[in-house]
Parts: structure tokens; C-alpha cells; sequence
């Protein structure tokens, strides 16, 4: 099981994401660190273990409400060999920015049936976010939750109702998408919900192999062990 942290980016401070109700999120408080600055926060996740893959979502983009390129190109540049993959709303191939270590997420939430025609540009070399709403409804285009051939290989399963709640992830939804495309090289990817490392054990046992996890590092729910005993069960 690989760990993808995650860094929810809101007025330049890292905030605690909870159930998609974006207006009321606020700055984290978090046992690894004292700041919301994401230059401690990351050093912090750091400190648990060598991810090599981190999620942002620059939420002032996917609102609409500005954004964070200048401090996300200081990240980018200060951790060369981290992959981040960035949700920043609406994108195109020719207003992404350029370094190596950048990879897009593509939300559905802000693609409708028009502009699905874009994602071709891509060529593949994103990463697709499958949204959900906190009731449970498909979030944009239609036609992206069904039609593969639109999918890359990786693919986030984004249950905003799990997220920031302690509830557990969206098994259920996650069970379908595996079971539904077994014979496909997808990877799906749970996001929301992950509390411990019996929720990383369910997951496994659906066929996930990565998950995007926040609070349950800036808890401690999930520890420098746990995660060592991650990489030992993966290396067998």
C-alpha cells in the first residue's frame, strides 16, 4: 500500500479539508507541526517517512478564486525530487507549468461535457479525480465516470462525504470501480476517510494499492512504525 499525503492548499496555508465544505475549512492543527505553511508541513510528513508522491489541491484555483502559482512553483523547485500531483481546477496542456515533477489532476468536478474533448491533449499524462459530492452524487461531466477511454492509468476515487470525517473510506464505491475493470491496467486510488491501518488492510483487500491520506498523519492515527511496516510488507 502506498501513501500519497495530502496538502489541501487555501490562502496560502494548508487547511483541514472536511466533507467538500470549502468555505468553512481552516488552517490544520497538526501534531507533526506547529505551522500551516506547507514548507513545514511538508518537511513534517517528510519526517514519518520518504514519500515520494504528494497531492495537492490548490483550492482558491478550483473556486475560482485565485491561486497559488507562485508559491507552487517555490515548492515544485524546492522539492525537485518529490512528484506532486496538483489539482488546480480546469486545466490545459499549454497553461501547466513546466517542471518535471508536476503532474496534473484532472477533478471532474470541473470539466462538463463540452470540454471533455480537452483531455485527449493530455495524452494521458495526468491524473483523472472521479468526484463525488458529500451526498454521493457524480460531480461534472457524465460521460467521465463511465467512458474509459478517457481514463489514464491512474485514477482517484474522490468521496467528499468520507473526507476529513473519521468515517472510514468509501469502500463500497471503491469495491465497484475494482470489480468493474479487472481485465484494465487501472490504478484506482482511495481518497477520503483512511483512519488507520485497518482501513489500509480493507483497502488492500479490495485490490487498492494507494491511498491519499491527511488527518490521520496530522494525528498520529498513522505513525513513522506504521508506515515503516508498510514498506516491509510491500517489500515481500
Amino acid at each position: 500500500m502506498k501513501i500519497i499525503p495530502v496538502l489541501d492548499l487555501k490562502n496560502n496555508q494548508v487547511v483541514h479539508a472536511r466533507q467538500g465544505e470549502r468555505e468553512h475549512y481552516q488552517p490544520i492543527c497538526s501534531q507533526l507541526c506547529r505551522s500551516a505553511d506547507i514548507f513545514e508541513v511538508i518537511p513534517a510528513f517528510l519526517s514519518l517517512a520518504d514519500f515520494d508522491t504528494f497531492y495537492i489541491a490548490d483550492l482558491n484555483a478550483i473556486t475560482q478564486q485565485g491561486g497559488h502559482d507562485g508559491l507552487l512553483a517555490k515548492v515544485l523547485a524546492a522539492f525537485p525530487e518529490i512528484t506532486f500531483w496538483v489539482d488546480r481546477g480546469y486545466q490545459r496542456t499549454d497553461l501547466t507549468p513546466g517542471p518535471d515533477n508536476y503532474l496534473p489532476v484532472l477533478g471532474s468536478e470541473s470539466y462538463d461535457g463540452p470540454s471533455l474533448h480537452e483531455l485527449a491533449a493530455f495524452q494521458k499524462r495526468f491524473v483523472l479525480s472521479l468526484d463525488y459530492s458529500a451526498s454521493g452524487q457524480p460531480l461534472g461531466a457524465a460521460g467521465l465516470f463511465t467512458e474509459a477511454d478517457y481514463w489514464p492509468e491512474n485514477i482517484i476515487i474522490m468521496t467528499l462525504a468520507q473526507v476529513g470525517r473519521g468515517k472510514g473510506p468509501d469502500l463500497a464505491r471503491l469495491a465497484q470501480f475494482c470489480s468493474a475493470y479487472p481485465d484494465f491496467n487501472f490504478n484506482f486510488i482511495a481518497a477520503g476517510g483512511v483512519r488507520n491501518l485497518a482501513d489500509l488492510q480493507a483497502l488492500s483487500n479490495l485490490g487498492v494499492r494507494q491511498a491519499m491520506v491527511a488527518s490521520a498523519l496530522h494525528s498520529g492515527a498513522i505513525g513513522r512504525k506504521d508506515l515503516a511496516n508498510l514498506v516491509v510488507l510491500q517489500s515481500e
